[in-house]
């Protein structure tokens, strides 16, 4: 797999967050890119885009291994799409690259708001950064399937994002209650076959045999993004204190998903674990 890259990125439309006068207005698009270790050791460019009009982000970078790796926080939906678009060993009957999409709630306080993440600025844009807060692996098991046609109702962006993955779109049944619970329309839900309907399912780790279906485990990292926002406080003439935003605090934090798969064909990375 030596040598092969992914497809190139469609060319980005937002501003590019230069030293610019002023901030910017209301429902602002800006991007941001910076510079980060992964944990081999190894530098990664992540890119950071925000659009305060719609109430959403995106994160994006290539991780070690050559996949990208895709995180788009749609405040207004409360929904989390991960995606990753995973090289294909063509060798053993894969295509190109293979296209997974998660989705999640997104809870608050998880990612600053899109309209600070839109104001963003770094002092000295090659520097190399590392997040400072290492916040707990998540293991989530994802046993319903979305239906690309309809994935819209659920969030604007799935049919952007989850393109390239419109047979692998991932949720969960707890998530799925808290969405029907706002009205959401269900029909676009499909629970998928667990250990517990079919006793020989196996993990695919453990399966030996290529073309049966098992339960496949892919895990990624969100090596570092705006966690929390940083509050400082100033006094004025009149004694009086007060707090104002004066900077971010980074995170990162890994994901394993477990979702069933048709054929082991589809996840044979997990036996490399």
């Amino acid at each position: 797999m030596r040598g092969r890259r992914l497809p190139a990125l469609p060319a980005l439309l937002w501003l590019a967050l230069a030293p610019l006068p002023g901030a910017p207005g209301p429902a602002a698009r800006a991007e941001l890119r910076v510079r980060v270790r992964l944990p081999g050791g190894q530098v990664t460019e992540e890119s950071l885009q925000a659009d305060s009009g719609s109430d959403c982000i995106s994160l994006e970078l290539r991780t070690a291994d050559g996949a990208l790796v895709t995180l788009t926080a749609d405040f207004r939906q409360e929904v989390k799409i991960f995606r990753a678009l995973i090289l294909g060993e063509l060798e053993r009957g894969q295509s190109q690259f293979q296209a997974l999409c998660f989705v999640t709630r997104l809870h608050r306080n998880e990612i600053i708001p899109s309209e600070s993440m839109a104001k963003l600025r770094q002092k000295n844009p090659r520097t190399v950064r590392q997040a400072e807060e290492v916040r707990g692996l998540e293991h989530l098991s994802m046993d319903v399937a979305v239906n690309f046609s309809k994935g819209a109702q659920l969030s604007s962006h799935i049919h952007n994002v989850c393109a390239e993955a419109k047979e692998a779109i991932y949720t969960r049944e707890e998530d799925v209650k808290f969405w029907l619970e706002k009205g959401v329309d269900g029909s676009m839900f499909e629970v998928l076959p667990q250990t517990s309907d079919l006793p020989d399912l196996q993990r695919c780790k453990l399966c030996a045999d290529r073309w049966k279906p098992c339960i496949c485990s892919y895990s990624l990292s969100i090596e570092w993004y705006p966690c929390m926002l940083k509050y400082c406080k100033s006094r004025d003439a009149g004694g009086k204190i007060s707090s104002y935003k004066c900077g971010i605090r980074s995170c990162q934090k890994g994901y394993t998903f477990d979702y069933y798969v048709p054929q082991k064909q589809l996840c044979l990375w997990d036996e490399e674990t």
